[in-house]
Protein backbone atom coordinates (compact mmCIF):
# COMPACT_ATOMS: atom_id res chain seq x y z
CA UNK A 1 0.00 0.00 0.00
CA UNK A 2 1.46 3.53 -1.34
CA UNK A 3 2.43 5.72 2.09
CA UNK A 4 0.25 8.92 2.80
CA UNK A 5 3.07 11.82 3.16
CA UNK A 6 2.52 15.57 4.96
CA UNK A 7 5.04 17.77 3.62
CA UNK A 8 5.81 21.21 5.08
CA UNK A 9 8.30 23.21 3.41
CA UNK A 10 8.73 27.35 4.40
CA UNK A 11 11.46 29.67 2.73
CA UNK A 12 12.89 33.15 3.45
CA UNK A 13 15.16 35.81 2.36
CA UNK A 14 16.96 38.16 4.69
CA UNK A 15 16.30 41.77 3.06
CA UNK A 16 13.79 40.22 0.25
CA UNK A 17 16.08 39.64 -1.90
CA UNK A 18 18.76 38.81 0.12
CA UNK A 19 20.29 35.88 1.16
CA UNK A 20 18.23 33.01 1.14
CA UNK A 21 17.22 29.56 2.61
CA UNK A 22 14.39 26.92 2.41
CA UNK A 23 13.75 24.15 4.71
CA UNK A 24 11.28 20.86 4.42
CA UNK A 25 10.18 18.21 6.68
CA UNK A 26 7.83 15.12 5.66
CA UNK A 27 5.88 12.97 7.62
CA UNK A 28 4.04 9.81 8.44
CA UNK A 29 0.38 11.35 7.38
CA UNK A 30 -0.77 8.66 9.72
CA UNK A 31 1.50 8.50 12.82
CA UNK A 32 2.95 12.21 12.40
CA UNK A 33 6.37 10.94 12.63
CA UNK A 34 9.01 12.92 11.15
CA UNK A 35 10.75 10.71 8.12
CA UNK A 36 12.57 13.43 6.27
CA UNK A 37 14.50 16.69 6.75
CA UNK A 38 15.44 19.24 3.36
CA UNK A 39 17.64 22.71 3.99
CA UNK A 40 19.51 24.44 1.94
CA UNK A 41 21.03 27.93 1.72
CA UNK A 42 20.42 29.08 -1.80
CA UNK A 43 22.21 32.11 -2.15
CA UNK A 44 20.54 35.95 -3.21
CA UNK A 45 17.01 35.20 -3.74
CA UNK A 46 13.39 36.24 -2.98
CA UNK A 47 10.92 34.76 -0.30
CA UNK A 48 8.87 33.84 -2.69
CA UNK A 49 11.61 31.87 -4.43
CA UNK A 50 12.48 30.54 -1.62
CA UNK A 51 8.89 28.67 -0.70
CA UNK A 52 8.54 27.30 -4.17
CA UNK A 53 12.32 25.98 -3.59
CA UNK A 54 11.31 24.32 -0.34
CA UNK A 55 7.90 22.91 -1.68
CA UNK A 56 10.26 21.16 -4.37
CA UNK A 57 12.91 20.17 -2.00
CA UNK A 58 10.27 18.48 0.24
CA UNK A 59 8.04 17.05 -2.81
CA UNK A 60 11.37 15.69 -3.84
CA UNK A 61 12.38 14.18 -0.81
CA UNK A 62 8.83 12.67 0.26
CA UNK A 63 9.01 11.05 -4.02
CA UNK A 64 12.31 9.55 -2.57
CA UNK A 65 10.72 7.71 0.24
CA UNK A 66 7.94 6.55 -1.89
CA UNK A 67 7.52 7.66 -5.59
CA UNK A 68 3.81 6.29 -5.05
CA UNK A 69 2.71 8.23 -2.00
CA UNK A 70 -0.16 10.91 -1.87
CA UNK A 71 1.52 13.72 -0.22
CA UNK A 72 -0.57 16.60 1.57
CA UNK A 73 1.57 19.90 1.33
CA UNK A 74 1.11 22.45 4.22
CA UNK A 75 2.36 25.71 3.77
CA UNK A 76 1.96 29.46 5.51
CA UNK A 77 2.88 31.08 2.19
CA UNK A 78 -0.75 31.92 0.75
CA UNK A 79 0.41 32.77 -2.53
CA UNK A 80 2.24 29.38 -2.87
CA UNK A 81 -0.28 27.18 -1.85
CA UNK A 82 -3.22 29.16 -3.96
CA UNK A 83 -0.87 29.00 -7.03
CA UNK A 84 -0.02 25.31 -7.04
CA UNK A 85 -3.81 24.79 -6.73
CA UNK A 86 -4.67 26.52 -9.76
CA UNK A 87 -6.83 29.48 -8.21
CA UNK A 88 -4.39 32.04 -8.29
CA UNK A 89 -2.57 32.66 -11.94
CA UNK A 90 1.21 32.43 -11.91
CA UNK A 91 2.47 35.88 -13.38
CA UNK A 92 6.01 36.54 -12.18
CA UNK A 93 8.78 34.72 -14.56
CA UNK A 94 10.86 34.01 -11.55
CA UNK A 95 7.93 31.78 -9.98
CA UNK A 96 6.65 29.91 -13.40
CA UNK A 97 9.20 27.34 -14.06
CA UNK A 98 9.46 26.51 -9.88
CA UNK A 99 6.07 25.98 -10.00
CA UNK A 100 5.73 23.80 -13.52
CA UNK A 101 8.89 21.80 -11.57
CA UNK A 102 6.99 21.04 -8.72
CA UNK A 103 4.83 19.76 -10.56
CA UNK A 104 6.39 17.47 -12.22
CA UNK A 105 7.62 15.46 -9.17
CA UNK A 106 4.22 13.51 -8.54
CA UNK A 107 1.83 12.64 -11.17
CA UNK A 108 -1.65 14.80 -10.86
CA UNK A 109 -4.13 14.56 -8.13
CA UNK A 110 -1.47 13.08 -5.76
CA UNK A 111 -0.41 16.31 -4.14
CA UNK A 112 -2.91 18.76 -2.23
CA UNK A 113 -1.95 22.12 -0.73
CA UNK A 114 -3.21 23.43 2.65
CA UNK A 115 -2.33 26.74 3.88
CA UNK A 116 -1.47 26.36 7.58
CA UNK A 117 -0.51 29.72 10.12
CA UNK A 118 2.64 30.47 10.28
CA UNK A 119 2.95 29.23 13.82
CA UNK A 120 1.72 25.46 12.77
CA UNK A 121 4.67 25.60 10.25
CA UNK A 122 7.36 26.09 12.53
CA UNK A 123 9.96 23.32 11.88
CA UNK A 124 10.44 24.27 8.41
CA UNK A 125 10.78 27.98 9.23
CA UNK A 126 14.02 26.55 11.53
CA UNK A 127 15.37 24.54 9.01
CA UNK A 128 14.97 27.86 6.86
CA UNK A 129 16.59 30.08 9.73
CA UNK A 130 19.17 27.62 9.72
CA UNK A 131 20.14 27.14 6.20
CA UNK A 132 20.55 30.81 6.13
CA UNK A 133 22.68 30.82 9.12
CA UNK A 134 24.61 28.57 7.40
CA UNK A 135 25.27 30.53 4.37
CA UNK A 136 26.16 33.76 6.75
CA UNK A 137 29.23 32.26 7.68
CA UNK A 138 30.03 30.84 4.70
CA UNK A 139 29.30 27.02 5.22
CA UNK A 140 25.76 25.11 3.56
CA UNK A 141 23.81 23.05 6.44
CA UNK A 142 24.15 20.31 7.88
CA UNK A 143 21.77 17.81 10.03
CA UNK A 144 21.85 17.87 13.15
CA UNK A 145 22.56 14.54 15.03
CA UNK A 146 19.09 13.81 16.29
CA UNK A 147 17.89 14.64 13.22
CA UNK A 148 19.70 12.51 11.38
CA UNK A 149 19.23 9.02 13.52
CA UNK A 150 15.54 9.62 13.26
CA UNK A 151 15.11 10.67 9.63
CA UNK A 152 16.28 10.42 6.25
CA UNK A 153 18.12 13.71 5.55
CA UNK A 154 17.88 15.58 1.97
CA UNK A 155 20.97 18.46 0.72
CA UNK A 156 20.55 20.43 -1.80
CA UNK A 157 17.91 19.55 -4.19
CA UNK A 158 18.45 20.68 -7.97
CA UNK A 159 15.88 22.73 -9.41
CA UNK A 160 15.77 23.71 -13.40
CA UNK A 161 14.99 27.69 -11.96
CA UNK A 162 17.07 29.49 -9.46
CA UNK A 163 16.76 32.86 -8.24
CA UNK A 164 17.77 35.65 -10.27
CA UNK A 165 21.00 36.81 -8.32
CA UNK A 166 21.42 40.59 -8.51
CA UNK A 167 24.69 42.04 -8.16
CA UNK A 168 25.74 44.22 -5.28
CA UNK A 169 26.32 47.97 -6.16
CA UNK A 170 30.25 48.81 -6.58
CA UNK A 171 31.68 50.84 -4.18
CA UNK A 172 34.32 53.71 -4.90
CA UNK A 173 38.01 53.28 -5.04
CA UNK A 174 40.75 50.92 -6.48
CA UNK A 175 41.30 48.41 -3.97
CA UNK A 176 38.67 46.22 -1.51
CA UNK A 177 39.04 47.86 2.48
CA UNK A 178 41.61 45.53 3.75
CA UNK A 179 39.19 44.91 6.26
CA UNK A 180 37.58 42.24 4.24
CA UNK A 181 39.85 39.56 4.48
CA UNK A 182 41.37 36.79 2.08
CA UNK A 183 38.76 37.38 -1.32
CA UNK A 184 37.81 34.11 -2.86
CA UNK A 185 39.29 33.93 -6.28
CA UNK A 186 37.31 31.73 -9.26
CA UNK A 187 39.54 30.78 -11.98
CA UNK A 188 37.24 30.25 -14.71
CA UNK A 189 38.39 27.29 -17.62
CA UNK A 190 36.23 27.24 -20.79
CA UNK A 191 36.77 23.82 -21.71
CA UNK A 192 39.28 22.47 -24.71
CA UNK A 193 37.33 22.19 -28.47
CA UNK A 194 35.09 19.27 -29.12
CA UNK A 195 34.44 17.91 -32.70
CA UNK A 196 31.38 21.10 -33.17
CA UNK A 197 33.56 23.85 -31.63
CA UNK A 198 35.96 24.56 -34.60
CA UNK A 199 32.51 24.54 -37.23
CA UNK A 200 30.97 27.36 -34.88
CA UNK A 201 27.97 25.06 -34.31
CA UNK A 202 25.67 25.22 -31.18
CA UNK A 203 26.41 22.51 -28.35
CA UNK A 204 24.38 23.09 -25.40
CA UNK A 205 23.00 20.51 -22.43
CA UNK A 206 20.29 19.82 -24.82
CA UNK A 207 22.68 17.69 -28.05
CA UNK A 208 24.79 14.97 -28.64
CA UNK A 209 27.20 15.59 -25.18
CA UNK A 210 30.66 15.74 -27.50
CA UNK A 211 33.58 15.20 -25.78
CA UNK A 212 37.02 16.70 -26.37
CA UNK A 213 38.75 16.11 -30.10
CA UNK A 214 42.59 15.64 -29.41
CA UNK A 215 43.20 19.07 -29.83
CA UNK A 216 40.67 19.71 -27.03
CA UNK A 217 42.72 17.26 -24.91
CA UNK A 218 46.01 19.37 -25.77
CA UNK A 219 44.15 22.21 -25.37
CA UNK A 220 43.22 20.81 -21.19
CA UNK A 221 46.86 19.93 -21.22
CA UNK A 222 48.09 23.22 -21.68
CA UNK A 223 46.25 24.47 -19.66
CA UNK A 224 46.85 22.14 -16.57
CA UNK A 225 50.49 23.14 -17.09
CA UNK A 226 49.46 26.94 -16.87
CA UNK A 227 47.91 26.12 -13.83
CA UNK A 228 50.28 24.14 -11.92
CA UNK A 229 52.87 26.19 -12.87
CA UNK A 230 50.77 29.08 -10.91
CA UNK A 231 50.05 26.88 -8.40
CA UNK A 232 47.69 28.95 -6.22
CA UNK A 233 44.54 26.84 -7.49
CA UNK A 234 43.11 24.71 -4.03
CA UNK A 235 39.78 23.12 -5.55
CA UNK A 236 38.14 22.11 -8.68
CA UNK A 237 34.54 22.71 -9.70
CA UNK A 238 32.94 21.73 -13.16
CA UNK A 239 30.19 21.05 -15.12
CA UNK A 240 29.17 17.97 -15.32
CA UNK A 241 28.76 17.53 -19.12
CA UNK A 242 31.42 15.55 -20.59
CA UNK A 243 33.88 17.76 -22.68
CA UNK A 244 34.04 19.41 -19.04
CA UNK A 245 34.37 16.47 -17.10
CA UNK A 246 37.45 15.64 -19.25
CA UNK A 247 38.84 19.07 -19.62
CA UNK A 248 38.70 18.99 -15.18
CA UNK A 249 40.03 15.92 -15.08
CA UNK A 250 42.98 16.33 -17.31
CA UNK A 251 43.49 19.62 -15.24
CA UNK A 252 42.97 17.98 -11.99
CA UNK A 253 45.32 15.20 -12.39
CA UNK A 254 48.20 17.44 -12.94
CA UNK A 255 46.97 19.49 -9.95
CA UNK A 256 46.39 16.72 -7.24
CA UNK A 257 43.01 17.32 -6.58
CA UNK A 258 39.94 16.09 -6.77
CA UNK A 259 36.66 17.67 -9.26
CA UNK A 260 33.09 18.15 -8.06
CA UNK A 261 30.39 18.68 -9.87
CA UNK A 262 27.91 21.54 -9.65
CA UNK A 263 24.71 20.98 -11.87
CA UNK A 264 24.35 24.27 -12.31
CA UNK A 265 27.35 24.94 -14.69
CA UNK A 266 25.98 23.25 -17.41
CA UNK A 267 25.70 24.41 -21.30
CA UNK A 268 22.53 26.47 -21.29
CA UNK A 269 19.67 24.17 -23.45
CA UNK A 270 19.60 25.46 -27.32
CA UNK A 271 17.18 22.93 -27.94
CA UNK A 272 16.32 22.55 -32.08
CA UNK A 273 19.29 25.13 -32.38
CA UNK A 274 21.89 22.07 -31.15
CA UNK A 275 24.82 21.22 -33.39
CA UNK A 276 23.37 23.89 -36.14
CA UNK A 277 25.72 26.73 -37.27
CA UNK A 278 24.29 30.17 -36.69
CA UNK A 279 23.84 30.75 -40.56
CA UNK A 280 21.38 27.52 -40.25
CA UNK A 281 19.56 28.53 -37.20
CA UNK A 282 19.01 31.83 -39.05
CA UNK A 283 18.25 30.22 -42.22
CA UNK A 284 15.58 28.10 -40.38
CA UNK A 285 14.28 30.02 -37.50
CA UNK A 286 14.95 33.59 -38.23
CA UNK A 287 12.07 34.87 -35.34
CA UNK A 288 13.28 32.69 -32.87
CA UNK A 289 16.54 33.92 -33.34
CA UNK A 290 15.75 37.23 -34.05
CA UNK A 291 13.79 37.35 -30.32
CA UNK A 292 16.42 35.30 -28.91
CA UNK A 293 19.29 37.76 -29.76
CA UNK A 294 16.73 40.74 -28.37
CA UNK A 295 15.70 39.36 -24.81
CA UNK A 296 17.34 37.60 -22.56
CA UNK A 297 14.10 35.88 -22.11
CA UNK A 298 13.50 34.52 -25.10
CA UNK A 299 14.72 30.67 -25.67
CA UNK A 300 15.74 28.81 -28.62
CA UNK A 301 12.83 26.83 -30.66
CA UNK A 302 12.34 23.82 -28.41
CA UNK A 303 14.03 24.69 -25.20
CA UNK A 304 12.95 25.58 -21.68
CA UNK A 305 15.98 27.30 -21.22
CA UNK A 306 16.63 30.99 -21.67
CA UNK A 307 19.81 32.67 -20.58
CA UNK A 308 17.50 34.60 -17.76
CA UNK A 309 17.08 31.15 -16.09
CA UNK A 310 20.86 30.35 -16.61
CA UNK A 311 21.64 33.78 -14.47
CA UNK A 312 19.33 32.10 -11.74
CA UNK A 313 21.20 29.02 -11.89
CA UNK A 314 24.55 30.16 -12.53
CA UNK A 315 24.60 32.44 -9.93
CA UNK A 316 23.44 30.38 -7.29
CA UNK A 317 25.87 27.89 -8.43
CA UNK A 318 28.98 30.63 -7.89
CA UNK A 319 27.04 31.09 -4.00
CA UNK A 320 27.32 27.97 -3.37
CA UNK A 321 30.98 27.55 -4.30
CA UNK A 322 31.66 30.80 -2.35
CA UNK A 323 29.85 29.11 0.48
CA UNK A 324 31.83 26.23 0.34
CA UNK A 325 34.83 27.52 -0.84
CA UNK A 326 35.50 30.91 0.87
CA UNK A 327 38.86 32.61 0.77
CA UNK A 328 40.17 30.07 -1.42
CA UNK A 329 40.93 29.89 -5.60
CA UNK A 330 38.74 27.62 -6.87
CA UNK A 331 38.95 26.85 -10.90
CA UNK A 332 35.42 26.20 -12.05
CA UNK A 333 35.27 24.31 -15.57
CA UNK A 334 32.35 25.18 -17.43
CA UNK A 335 31.20 26.72 -21.18
CA UNK A 336 31.00 30.27 -22.89
CA UNK A 337 27.18 30.98 -21.84
CA UNK A 338 27.89 30.59 -18.10
CA UNK A 339 31.59 31.58 -18.00
CA UNK A 340 30.21 34.66 -19.70
CA UNK A 341 27.06 35.52 -17.45
CA UNK A 342 29.15 35.05 -14.64
CA UNK A 343 31.64 37.66 -15.55
CA UNK A 344 28.80 39.84 -16.17
CA UNK A 345 27.39 39.36 -12.88
CA UNK A 346 30.69 40.28 -11.72
CA UNK A 347 30.46 43.71 -13.75
CA UNK A 348 26.87 44.46 -13.02
CA UNK A 349 26.93 44.50 -16.56
CA UNK A 350 23.36 43.94 -18.37
CA UNK A 351 22.45 40.58 -20.14
CA UNK A 352 23.33 41.73 -23.65
CA UNK A 353 27.10 42.37 -22.84
CA UNK A 354 27.05 38.42 -23.27
CA UNK A 355 27.05 39.01 -27.02
CA UNK A 356 30.01 41.49 -26.42
CA UNK A 357 32.60 39.12 -25.14
CA UNK A 358 34.67 36.79 -26.83
CA UNK A 359 35.48 33.83 -24.92
CA UNK A 360 37.77 30.98 -26.85
CA UNK A 361 38.27 26.91 -25.96
CA UNK A 362 40.15 26.50 -23.36
CA UNK A 363 40.60 30.15 -22.14
CA UNK A 364 41.04 31.44 -18.90
CA UNK A 365 38.65 34.33 -16.90
CA UNK A 366 39.31 35.31 -13.24
CA UNK A 367 37.32 36.95 -11.37
CA UNK A 368 37.52 37.90 -7.47
CA UNK A 369 34.48 37.88 -4.38
CA UNK A 370 34.79 40.14 -1.67
CA UNK A 371 32.85 39.10 1.99
CA UNK A 372 30.60 42.19 0.93
CA UNK A 373 29.58 41.31 -1.72
CA UNK A 374 31.71 42.85 -3.99
CA UNK A 375 33.55 41.42 -7.28
CA UNK A 376 36.53 42.14 -9.19
CA UNK A 377 36.96 41.07 -13.14
CA UNK A 378 40.81 40.23 -13.02
CA UNK A 379 41.24 38.62 -16.05
CA UNK A 380 39.09 38.02 -19.15
CA UNK A 381 39.75 35.19 -22.02
CA UNK A 382 43.41 34.05 -21.35
CA UNK A 383 44.90 31.95 -24.15
CA UNK A 384 48.42 33.05 -23.71
CA UNK A 385 48.97 29.11 -22.74
CA UNK A 386 47.78 28.15 -26.16
CA UNK A 387 49.88 30.17 -27.96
Amino acid sequence: MAARFIVEADGGSRGNPGPAGYGAVVRDADTGQLVAEAAEFIGHATNNVAEYRGLIAGLKAARALDPDASVDVRMDSKLVVEQMSGRWKIKHPDMQPLAAEARTVFPRGRVGYTWIPREKNKDADKLANEAMDAGRDGRQWEPKPKAAAGAAVVGAAATAEEPLPKPPAPKAGWAAPADLGTPTTFVLLRHGETPLTPEKRFSGSGGTDPELSDKGRWQAERAAEALAARGSVQAVVASPMRRTRQTAEIVAARLGLEVRYEEGLREVDFGDWEGLTFAEVQERYPDDLSAWLGSAKAKPTGSAESFTTLTHRAGVARDKILARYAGKTVLVVSHVSPIKTLVRLALGAPPDSMYRMELSAASICAVQYYADGNASLRLLNDGSHLR
